[in-house]
C-alpha cells in the first residue's frame, strides 16, 4: 500500500501559545484512493531535556548520568478507530488543553540550548497492517509565558556604566606593565530586560596606545543542570555581532545594538533541577591580537509595552 498524504495544520499561523489555552487544529489527509487504517493516534508531548556537560563529569559520567527528563506535557487521543479513510480530503479536528497537571505546574517557554532543551510537539501516528508500513508526521508548537503589563510599569532603571583600563583587569602587578594603555568607557542601558527589545547602550575608547582591531559584542548562554550525582554548569555563545571594525576615532560615541534570537534565548530561568542564564561580553581586540573582555550579567524578562491592555491573538 502506499503512503497516505497527511499533515498537522494548527489554527493559529504563528504556532505561539500561552499555558492554560485550548491547542486547536486538525489533521488533515488526502486521499488518491480509499485507504484502510487500525486507527489514527494524536499525542501532545512537552519535554525537558537536560545532559551534563563532558568538561566537568567527564565523558562516560556525562553519557550515563544524564538527568532525567521532565515531562510538562503528555496527552493521547484517538482520532478514529480502525476503519477506511474516503477517496480525497478527510479532516480530524482536535482540541487540547496546555496545562502542566504535575510537578513543576508549570510550561516553561520553548528554548533551544546545548545542555537545557524544552521542546513542544505533536505528533501523529496512522495505524497500518503489517502489509503496510505505519505512518507519522510531528508538529512543533512554542509556549511562551503572557507578557506582564505590570512588570513592564515597576522595572527599575538598571542601566550599567563601564570604565575598562590596565587598572581594572584581573591582573597581577607584573602583568599590568606589560599591557598597553587604554581607557574604554560606556554604558549599557539595562541590564534587565524583555527578550522582545534589543540590547542597547554605546561605548567610546577614550585613548590607546595600540589600535583598536575589533570592537564586538557577544551573548553568552549558561546552563546549569544538575542531578544527584553532581551538576555541570557551562557558558556557550550564542551569538556574536561587531560593533567596530579597525581603529575608531577617540572619544566617538560607537551604538550598542543586539536583537535576541528567538527559541535561543527565554526569560530566565531557575529551577531546582536547571537554570537558564544570560551574560554579555564587550570584547576589545587590539592590532596586536591582545584581547580585553568585560563581563556583563543580564537578566531577561518577558513583559507587555506600556500602554499596551491586551494581547493579540489569532485564533
Amino acid at each position: 500500500m502506499s503512503a497516505i498524504p497527511f499533515e498537522i495544520k494548527l489554527k493559529r499561523e504563528n504556532k505561539i501559545y500561552y499555558e492554560g489555552e485550548m491547542l486547536t487544529g486538525v489533521v488533515q489527509f488526502n486521499c488518491p484512493t480509499e485507504s484502510k487504517h487500525d486507527g489514527i493516534y494524536l499525542s501532545m508531548e512537552g519535554i525537558v531535556n537536560l545532559q551534563l556537560s563532558t568538561k566537568n563529569v567527564g565523558i562516560f559520567e556525562a553519557f550515563y548520568n544524564s538527568v532525567k527528563p521532565i515531562q510538562l506535557l503528555n496527552t493521547n487521543l484517538e482520532l478514529s478507530a480502525p476503519g477506511k479513510l474516503a477517496q480525497g480530503l478527510s479532516e480530524f479536528h482536535f482540541e487540547l488543553p496546555l496545562v502542566c497537571t504535575k510537578e513543576p505546574r508549570i510550561l516553561y517557554e520553548t528554548y533551544h540550548g546545548v545542555f537545557v532543551n524544552i521542546n513542544y510537539q505533536l505528533k501523529c501516528d496512522v495505524k497500518r497492517s503489517f502489509l503496510a508500513k505505519s505512518l507519522q508526521k510531528t508538529q512543533q508548537f512554542c509556549i511562551q509565558y503572557k507578557p506582564n503589563i505590570v512588570d513592564a510599569k515597576k522595572l527599575p532603571p538598571t542601566e550599567v556604566a563601564f570604565s575598562i583600563s590596565p587598572e581594572s583587569l584581573q591582573k597581577s602587578a607584573k602583568e599590568r606593565i606589560s599591557i598597553p594603555r587604554f581607557l574604554i568607557t560606556g554604558k549599557l542601558d539595562e541590564t534587565e530586560c524583555c527578550v522582545t527589545k534589543p540590547i542597547t547602550g554605546h561605548v567610546s575608547v577614550q585613548h590607546t596606545e595600540v589600535a583598536i582591531k575589533s570592537i564586538e559584542l557577544q551573548l553568552v548562554r549558561v546552563e546549569t543542570c544538575g542531578c544527584d550525582e553532581g551538576y555541570s554548569r557551562d557558558a556557550t555563545e550564542i551569538q556574536t555581532i561587531q560593533i567596530a571594525d579597525g581603529n575608531v576615532c577617540p572619544q566617538l560615541e560607537i551604538p550598542i545594538y543586539m536583537i535576541l534570537p528567538r527559541l535561543f534565548t527565554c526569560p530566565t530561568l531557575i529551577t531546582k533541577n536547571f537554570k537558564i542564564e544570560f551574560e554579555i561580553n564587550l570584547v576589545f581586540i587590539f592590532k596586536d591580537d591582545y584581547a580585553v573582555t568585560e563581563n556583563f550579567q543580564i537578566v531577561l524578562k518577558r513583559v507587555a509595552p506600556p500602554g499596551e491592555s491586551k494581547f493579540s491573538r489569532d485564533g
